[in-house]
């Protein structure tokens, strides 16, 4: 394969990941308007995965090698599979309970990356560990202190905003290399 085979070849691959990328900041804008829909889809799909999970422990539990552990792993399964249920066929309370929790695991982590700041050497990245320990902590305190009508925005909204800075960084990056290969090419005589 020639370089100018290969630059082409990379340069139409960047300009079908812009094209991925835009999309993807589309839906990311497009959960962020209906974070509810995407809160219980989310849910929805958590509970169905759980379920998938519960049958896959069910399974385990057979290799088991001994009946203690052959029912530990099948309560396990069952665990599973119970809240895979209750996710699917109650989206609604697994919205406001999983927002609950997404709340509590916010702080928690606010906390943890805290320490870790107050470990990490001052020129270590203090600043973006300090920086965000304070972004979760307020971001935990606020979903909880609106609990649950914050159940309404919360989730949907934060896999909204996941999804569009993902599809931002891929446009971003395959634009670069787009132009760095079209850079490359030899220009015809």
């Amino acid at each position: 394969m020639t370089t100018d085979t290969l630059t082409k070849q990379v340069s139409k691959s960047a300009a079908w990941n812009i094209f991925m990328g835009a999309l993807t900041a589309v839906i990311g804008v497009l959960t962020i308007i209906y974070p509810l829909a995407t809160a219980a889809a989310s849910t929805v799909f958590l509970g169905s995965a759980l379920i998938v999970i519960a049958v896959a422990q069910g399974i385990f539990a057979f290799t088991s090698e001994s009946v203690g552990n052959f029912f530990l792993k099948l309560l396990l399964g069952i665990l599973y599979g119970i809240a895979g249920v209750v996710l699917v066929a109650f989206p609604a309370a697994g919205v406001v309970s999983l927002t609950g929790l997404l709340g509590v695991m916010l702080i928690a982590e606010g906390i943890v990356e805290l320490f870790i700041a107050i470990g990490a050497p001052a020129l270590a990245g203090r600043g973006w560990f300090v920086f965000s320990a304070i972004s979760s902590l307020l971001l935990g305190v606020l979903i909880l202190a609106q609990w649950p009508s914050s159940s309404v925005w919360a989730i949907g909204t934060l896999v909204g905003v996941g999804v569009l800075i993902n599809g931002i960084t891929r446009v971003v990056v395959s634009t670069a290399v787009h132009h760095e290969a079209r850079a490359m090419t030899p220009k015809a005589a």
